[in-house]
Parts: C-alpha cells; structure tokens; sequence
C-alpha cells in the first residue's frame, strides 16, 4: 500500500551552503535585498544589498549600499560598497566610496569615490570623515601624528 503524500517540506540541513541566488538582466528590484549566501546579479536592485557573496555581471546594477563579504562588480554601482574583498573589474563602474580589507582594480575600472581600507568594512558605523579615533582612513590620505 503506498504512503499518502507529505505536505511537511524538509528542513534544511544544518551544515549545508545556502543555495546560490541569480537575478536575471530582465529583473528589477525596487526595494532592499538580504541573503546569507552568494548572490549573481545581471539585473538591477534600486535599494541596499547584504549578501555573503556577489558577482556582479556587465548589464547588473545597484543604486544602494552593498555589504557583503566578498563583492566582484563588472557592472553599476551608485552607492557604497562595504566589503571584506573587492575586486573592479575593467568593465566596472562605481559612484561611491569603497570600504575594503583587500581590493583589486582592473585597468579601466571606473570609480567616482574614495577607496579605504580598514578592517572591519561591514560596520556601516563609521564614516569617511577623517578622525584619529576612526579605524578608517581613505588610501590617498596621510594619517596625521600628534606632532603635526
């Protein structure tokens, strides 16, 4: 005899990866966009994104804050990006300061901001504004000493 059909779903395993996320070029999103796992734009988000992990594809585009863990753009950005790992490729262009640990900008890159390193990059906390009691400083400014 067999078993009537279960509505009950299964619960995701502890230990497992979210499933990757993909936002197709057809797609707009107006509004905030949170996941934990990694996440492939080709279309466009009007608002902030959090994600694990982002590759952004030629024809993606964000017009918000992104804080991820590690961001790849090759497409628009209008806004800050906050990330442990950044990386610009040639065909990226970015209007907003860009937070990072490690950073890498391929030639032809555009970006219309500032880039700073600091160590914490996802605490959206502090500011751009330069102050000794800040962790960040952006890469083209000399920290002052107390002698200056």
């Amino acid at each position: 005899m067999k078993k009537p059909a279960s509505n009950n779903s299964q619960p995701p395993r502890p230990n497992s990866a979210p499933t990757p996320s993909i936002i197709g070029s057809d797609v707009q999103i107006e509004g905030n966009v949170h996941t934990v796992g990694e996440l492939q734009l080709d279309g466009t988000i009007k608002g902030d994104l959090t994600c694990g992990g982002m590759v952004m594809g030629e024809s993606g585009a964000v017009n918000g804050t992104i804080v991820a863990d590690s961001v790849t753009i090759r497409g628009t950005v209008n806004g800050e990006i906050r990330a442990r790992s950044v990386r610009l490729e040639k065909s990226a262009v970015v209007e907003g300061d860009v937070y990072h640990e490690s950073l890498s900008v391929e030639a032809g890159a555009k970006l219309t901001g500032r880039f700073a390193h600091t160590s914490n990059p996802k605490d959206g906390k502090t500011t751009a504004v330069s102050s000794p009691a800040l962790d960040e400083t952006p890469s083209f400014v000399a920290k002052k000493t107390a002698a200056e």
